[in-house]
Order: structure tokens, then C-alpha cells, then sequence
């Protein structure tokens, strides 16, 4: 009786283990599927169109992988897209803390020409820190940098070393760099403008060229020019500008002819700059 007992628990035993291991493979198979579906739906908008992928951000907003997958694409730091995803789950009250939306051009926003229509950056007026209009057609058979800086940002320090930098070698040959400050990436740039700007550089120590009033880059209220800039040079999924420190390279023409992330060293784009000069 004992005998026949002990068989029929080591048989139940063996096959709730049996049955144990099953579950296990069943959940593996599982989850390498949703990793096949994942990866298989961005291999498809590529396919499917001849423009860069866009993501439907309610599709992967509790996937983990997708640091995995945009963030090389993109540039952007970890640091940085932890903080995009910080203002994503606690949006403030002032539309400056929020993480600007994929832009529209809206023409009834512009006091210039219209960005799409525009033949160059020669085209638009902007204002410099002090209120005063400049037109950018000062700026005429120079290679310009566009640069959207901001003082509170992990990538400020260096940024403002090596544009200074740049600045500092191609100047005499010709190379203008125009920064607009910006506040719209988690308020990184809360200084005002005019005396207060102007303090703030020289206290970095960064001459980093002619500085601007303070300007939007995304959504409806983005300046004319970085309306323009984006129309012509779209960055990886997406026109958006994704974060301080966004470089726009323009030839002596006045026009575009390449971006770069945030996370660019400015002294990487020397080569460039030398093909232009």
C-alpha cells in the first residue's frame, strides 16, 4: 500500500514538472513572438514608405526595447530621453516644461515668408537678444551654423567649449554661427533675454557667435526660420527638433545642406565645414 502511494505522488510530482517546463517553453515562445512582431512592424513602415519611419508612440510606450531601437537612430541620450519621458507622465501647466509635439508649419504664425515657399535663409528677419531686427541676409557668402542652445543641459558645457572652439579656427575664413536660445526641452534656458544672455555667455566663457531673442523650434509657435530650417533638413523620425544643441549646417547659398543631433561634438562637424569654406 505504501509502495503504490509513493509511485502515484512521484508520478503527479513528474508530471507537474513535466507540465512546469511546458508553461516555461510556451512563455518563451510567447515573448520571442512579441519580439518578432515588434521588430517585424518597424521593418514594415520602412518597406512601406519611401520617407523615414514615424512610430505610433501609444503603440511602444510600455516597451523597454524601444530605447533599444531609437535611440541609436536618433542621438539623443538615455539622460535626455529619460527626461523627454519625465515631462511626457507629469506635463506642467506651462506649455515650457512640456515636450514639444511633431510640428505642423502653420502659416498664420509667421511674420515672414513662407518656410516651404522660401528659396533660403536670407529670406527671414529674426530678432538678436536685445529686440533689434536683423535680416539674415547679412550673412551672405558666409557658411552659417544654427545652433539652439540652452544653459541648464548635460551637453551645455561642451557644447559651449567646443563652439567656441569652432568659432575661434573658421571665423577669419568665413564661418558665422547663429544661436537661438531655446526653453522648450524641460526648461534648460531660463535665462532672459538681452543683459541677462549676454552675462550668462560671458560667464561661461562661451563666444560662440551672434545670439538671438529666445525662440520655440516646435509646435504651431516655432519660429519661421527653424520652420524653414526642419522643411529642408528632416531628422530621424521626424522633422521635431529633439533636444538642445540641434545643429543645422547652411552653405554660402543660404541654404541647408545638413543637421546634426544634439549630441554632435561641433568639432565633428569641422569637415564639413571645410568643404564649404
Amino acid at each position: 500500500m505504501f509502495y503504490n502511494n509513493f509511485l502515484k505522488i512521484g508520478n503527479l510530482t513528474a508530471s507537474n514538472s513535466f507540465s512546469s517546463i511546458q508553461f516555461l517553453r510556451y512563455t518563451k515562445i510567447q515573448q520571442q513572438q512579441q519580439q518578432l512582431r515588434c521588430f517585424s512592424q518597424f521593418s514594415l513602415i520602412q518597406k512601406s514608405t519611401s520617407q523615414k519611419p514615424t512610430f505610433n508612440k501609444s503603440n511602444f510606450a510600455n516597451n523597454k526595447r524601444l530605447c533599444l531601437v531609437l535611440l541609436p537612430l536618433t542621438g539623443v541620450s538615455c539622460a535626455a530621453a529619460s527626461q523627454l519621458a519625465k515631462t511626457d507622465s507629469a506635463p506642467s501647466s506651462s506649455t515650457g516644461n512640456q515636450r514639444p509635439a511633431v510640428d505642423d508649419i502653420d502659416s498664420s504664425n509667421m511674420s515672414g515668408p513662407d518656410p516651404k515657399a522660401a528659396q533660403s535663409i536670407y529670406e527671414f528677419t529674426v530678432k538678436d537678444t536685445h529686440g533689434n531686427d536683423v535680416s539674415l541676409d547679412k550673412y551672405k557668402g558666409n557658411v552659417v551654423l544654427v545652433v539652439n542652445i540652452a544653459s541648464k543641459c548635460g551637453l551645455t558645457k561642451n557644447n559651449y567649449a567646443k563652439l567656441t572652439e569652432l568659432l575661434e579656427k573658421y571665423e577669419s575664413r568665413g564661418l558665422r554661427i547663429l544661436n537661438f536660445p531655446c526653453n522648450q526641452f524641460n526648461s534648460q534656458m531660463p535665462e532672459a533675454d538681452g543683459e541677462a544672455m549676454v552675462c550668462h555667455l560671458r560667464d561661461a566663457k562661451a563666444n560662440i557667435g551672434d545670439v538671438f531673442q529666445k525662440v520655440d523650434v516646435n509646435g504651431s509657435g516655432a519660429a519661421p526660420l527653424y520652420q524653414y530650417l526642419k522643411h529642408k533638413q528632416s531628422g530621424t523620425l521626424g522633422s521635431a527638433i529633439k533636444w538642445n544643441f540641434t545643429k543645422f549646417l547652411v552653405n554660402k547659398d543660404g541654404i541647408p545642406v545638413d543637421r546634426y543631433a544634439p549630441t554632435t561634438d561641433p568639432m565633428d562637424i569641422a569637415k564639413d565645414i571645410e568643404k564649404l569654406l
